[in-house]
């Protein structure tokens, strides 16, 4: 016979997850701050953008004003650029030239970055304005093609209830310190390294 003082299953389940609400409750409550927050998502893997753009969409969904600044892809349309386009509530610049491996030019990456910089200022300067997705920036602060501190100085003067995403590899670490959150993508398999082309609704 077995043990009749054994806690049957259900129950332990429902002790385990009932401990659990009561801690995940106890952290809600106590968020009590309400403002905008600056997002990084970095690291080498595939989902930087993807993830900044699903943003983009649940931000329609509460009738948001959104602007997004792309800074490095330029050299052709991706499917977001071309959803994206049809919402009035998005303000969606393609300021980039293409990957620095493609235009092989500093200096003109650096104008394209300065020009792509001021279009994001007057995002960041702007209260209609609740999303704002700076996708790419970190390449271009990689490379110092942007000053770190001048966008960090803007980040931080920006309307109090303003998101910011900011995507790409290689985020600085007074960055990552900045943010709120900060998602870094690991590279465990790509596809195009067995030879697959970049597909639509995929990559493109």
């Amino acid at each position: 016979m077995g043990d009749k003082s054994a806690v049957p299953a259900d129950d332990k389940h429902r002790a385990r997850t009932q401990r659990h609400k009561e801690i995940v409750d106890a952290k809600i409550a106590g968020a009590t701050e309400n403002r905008g927050i600056v997002l990084v998502h970095t690291g080498n893997g595939k989902g930087k953008s993807s993830s900044a753009f699903g943003m983009v969409a649940r931000a329609l969904g509460h009738n948001m004003r959104v602007g997004v600044v792309q800074f490095i892809k330029g050299s052709f349309s991706t499917g977001e650029e071309i959803f994206f386009r049809r919402f009035p509530e998005v303000s969606y610049h393609v300021m980039g030239e293409g990957f620095t491996w493609e235009t092989q030019d500093r200096e003109r990456d650096i104008a394209a970055a300065g020009r792509a910089w001021q279009q994001a200022i007057a995002f960041l300067t702007d209260p209609a304005v609740d999303l704002v997705v700076l996708d790419e920036i970190n390449i271009a602060l990689k490379h110092s093609y942007l000053d770190l501190q001048t966008v960090l100085a803007a980040l931080r003067a920006r309307p109090p209830m303003q998101h910011v995403v900011l995507t790409g590899r290689a985020a600085p670490d007074a960055l990552i310190e900045f943010a709120d959150t900060v998602t870094e993508m690991r590279d465990i398999k790509h596809a195009y390294r067995t030879g697959i082309q970049a597909q639509k609704g995929v990559e493109l």
